[in-house]
C-alpha cells in the first residue's frame, strides 16, 4: 500500500524520483469510454439519485478526453467542495510559501519600563491563531510577552487595543442559516480569530475578547501590568510578528477536515491581498474575476463565501472540471485533497478496493446534497483523471448515494471489480 505523505504525494518533478511505468495510460480508451458511459447509466438508474439534479464530469487530463458527462452546465449547489475552489484561487494569487502575519504594535514612548501608550494587535484573519487543529501555531501571547520584556517594557499606562480594520463586512455571509450560527461549524471569521472561534460544540461571536483575555493574564503572570483604558492613538512602532504556518498547510488541514473558519479566512484574506476591503463579499467578487480572467465556463456560477455552507452557491460541473484540470499543473494543489479509503472526509469511501488511495477528492454535503470533486491518481500521486459528481435533491439515503458514488467510479476505473 502507498504512504500518503505529503513527500510522496508531490508530483515526482518535484521528488527527483524515477517515474514509474503509467500503465493506465496503455489501457485502450475506446474501452474506458465504453464502461464509463454504462455506469453512468447505472449510477442515473440507481434509485439514489434524481438524474435531473445531477451534473457528472470525468475527464482525462492526459489527453483531455471527456470519458463522462451529465447536465455539466447545469447550476448546482456545491456545499463543500466550494473550499476546492477558494484555495485554489488563494494558493494561485499568494503561493504555497505565504504566512499570515498578526502583528504585535506599541504606540508611545517607553520610559523607565514605562509604555506611555497601548499595546496594539493588527489582525490578519488568520484562521490557526490560538488553533487546537493543524498546522500546529506558536502561542502569540507568549511571542508578546517576550517581545515586551525585550523592549523592557513592565508597565503598559493604556491598554491592550485590537485592530481589526482591514477586514470589513459582517463575519458570517447574510444567506448563512441562522440555524447554523450557533454552532462550531457556523462559526464566522474574524480580522482577529482565535481558539478556533469555538467554544465546544458552540460559536463564539468575538474571539478578539478571548485573545484578550489570555494576553493579560500571561502578561500579568510575567510581572506586567496593562491599564484599562486605551490612551490616544500615537505612531506605532512594531514589538512582534506572530507567524502563521504557510498557507499551503493551512490549505491541506482545511481540505482534509472541510473547516469552513479556515475557508472563509481564506475568502477574505484573497481579498485583502488583491487590495479589497477584506470582506466575504468582495473576496467572492475578486474570486469569480479571477476565474473570469483564467476563461473558466462561469455561465450559471454563484459564489457568496469561501466554505460552500451558503444555500446560495451555485457551480457547474463544468466549471469545477475546468479549474480542478488547471490546478492540475500545480505541484502542491492535488495534495490538499483527501485520498480515498485513508485520509479525513474520505476514510472509509472506497476503502478496501483497488481504488483505496487512488482517488483524491474533496467531499460536499448538506441536507439533500452530496457532491465529490478531485482526481484519479496515478503510482506516483499525479493526477491522471478529473471527476466530478454533484448530487442535488436526494431521493435516497445518504448511504445509498455514497454507495452508488463507489460503484459508479470502480466501473469506470476498475471494472472488474465492481461486478463482483
Amino acid at each position: 500500500m502507498r504512504i500518503p505523505t505529503l513527500y510522496s504525494r508531490l508530483p515526482v518533478a518535484f521528488r527527483g524520483v524515477a517515474l514509474r511505468i503509467l500503465a493506465l495510460s496503455l489501457l485502450m480508451p475506446v474501452a474506458l469510454l465504453a464502461a464509463a458511459t454504462d455506469a453512468l447509466d447505472r449510477f442515473l438508474a440507481s434509485g439514489a439519485v434524481k438524474p435531473g439534479s445531477v451534473a457528472v464530469v470525468v475527464a482525462d487530463l492526459r489527453d483531455g478526453r471527456i470519458i463522462d458527462s451529465h447536465n455539466a452546465s447545469l447550476p448546482l449547489i456545491p456545499a463543500s467542495i466550494l473550499k476546492s475552489v477558494t484555495t485554489a484561487t488563494l494558493l494561485s494569487n499568494v503561493g504555497k510559501d505565504f504566512r499570515y502575519a498578526t502583528e504585535v504594535l506599541a504606540d508611545g514612548p517607553v520610559k523607565d519600563g514605562v509604555l506611555h501608550g497601548n499595546i496594539i494587535v493588527k489582525g490578519a484573519c488568520d484562521p490557526t491563531l490560538g488553533s487546537s487543529e493543524e498546522p500546529p501555531s506558536a502561542d502569540i501571547a507568549s511571542e508578546v510577552s517576550e517581545a515586551m520584556r525585550a523592549a523592557g517594557i513592565r508597565k503598559v499606562e493604556g491598554a491592550i487595543v485590537l485592530d481589526e480594520d482591514d477586514f470589513a463586512g459582517p463575519s458570517c455571509p447574510p444567506s448563512w442559516l441562522a440555524a447554523d450560527l450557533p454552532h462550531a461549524y457556523g462559526t464566522g471569521s474574524h480580522a482577529i480569530n482565535y481558539a478556533d472561534n469555538a467554544s465546544g460544540s458552540r460559536s463564539v461571536s468575538d474571539p478578539g475578547s478571548r485573545l484578550l483575555v489570555r494576553l493579560r493574564t500571561a502578561l500579568g503572570r510575567d510581572g506586567v501590568t496593562v491599564g484599562a483604558e486605551p490612551l490616544p492613538v500615537g505612531k506605532r512602532r512594531r514589538l512582534a510578528s506572530h507567524l502563521s504556518a504557510p498557507v499551503d498547510e493551512i490549505m491541506r488541514s482545511c481540505m482534509m477536515r472541510s473547516d469552513n473558519l479556515f475557508a472563509e479566512s481564506m475568502l477574505r484574506t484573497l481579498s485583502h491581498h488583491l487590495g479589497g476591503d477584506g470582506s466575504t463579499a468582495d473576496g467572492a467578487r475578486r474570486e469569480l474575476s479571477f476565474w473570469r480572467d483564467a476563461a473558466m465556463p462561469l455561465d450559471g456560477v454563484e459564489i457568496v463565501d469561501g466554505s460552500g455552507l451558503s444555500r446560495s452557491n451555485r457551480v457547474t460541473a463544468d466549471f469545477m472540471s475546468s479549474l480542478l484540470t488547471t490546478m492540475s499543473a500545480d505541484p502542491y494543489y492535488a495534495s490538499f485533497f483527501p485520498l480515498a479509503g485513508m485520509e479525513g472526509t474520505l476514510k472509509k469511501f472506497l476503502a478496501d478496493t483497488p481504488l483505496e488511495g487512488y482517488i483524491a477528492m474533496k467531499t460536499g454535503s448538506m441536507k439533500g446534497i452530496q457532491c465529490y470533486a478531485g482526481y484519479k491518481l496515478d503510482d506516483d500521486y499525479r493526477p491522471t483523471h478529473v471527476v466530478v459528481v454533484i448530487v442535488n435533491e436526494l431521493t435516497g439515503s445518504r448511504a445509498a448515494m455514497r454507495q452508488a458514488a463507489s460503484r459508479y467510479l470502480l466501473s469506470v476505473f476498475s471494472p472488474d471489480f465492481s461486478q463482483e
